[in-house]
């Protein structure tokens, strides 16, 4: 891999830079809430220890970050790149989740179009595993022009495996999504 997955990237409204150890009370603030967690595969992330397992997992992927909003400079939110995979010139993208607060802003497109953006100089293709009952997410990330290519249990970082759907976004399709909208 000859490119960052750890970029610093900026929109208008919001910034996403490289997730660091002492960000841990931040973005566990922002992951406090127990519904922002009701529809994930595990329910328990607002709580301080659980949180603590995916906060490690995140620091260990190399490619995390948190979002902050540029007109508070708050922390609101965390998401990743994680497992590229050179032989099939694709990466996923996922983990995200943001402060109930900013839900129905747009902040989720934003910050998806600035990592897709970014990372399309670099893959062909982008994946995204999606809880299988999280609902808001499945809409959302078909917002973006996505198509769904299975189903498929997933081992997060230290906990038991879940039933996820997997989507796919090709470069392709991405561009004429873009001169859609």
């Amino acid at each position: 891999m000859n490119f960052s997955i750890q970029p610093v990237l900026e929109h208008e409204n919001v910034i996403l830079y490289p997730l660091q150890k002492d960000d841990f009370e931040a973005v566990h603030l922002a992951a406090s809430n127990p519904e922002i967690w009701e529809q994930h595969p595990n329910k328990n992330r607002w709580q301080k220890e659980v949180f603590k397992n995916f906060f490690e997992g995140a620091i260990q992927s190399n490619g995390a970050f948190k979002v902050v909003d540029k007109t508070s400079n708050k922390v609101i939110g965390s998401t990743r790149f994680y497992d590229y995979n050179e032989a099939e010139n694709s990466i996923l993208i996922g983990y995200t989740f943001y402060d109930k607060a900013y839900w129905g802003k747009g902040v989720n497109h934003a910050v998806k179009s600035m990592m897709l953006d970014y990372i399309f100089q670099f893959v062909a293709s982008v994946d995204f595993h999606i809880g299988a009952e999280n609902i808001r997410s499945q809409v959302s990330i078909n917002r973006l022009g996505v198509t769904k290519i299975g189903e498929l249990e997933v081992t997060y970082f230290g906990e038991e495996p879940k039933m996820n759907f997997v989507y796919r976004l090709s470069n392709e399709d991405w561009l004429a999504f873009q001169a859609k909208n």
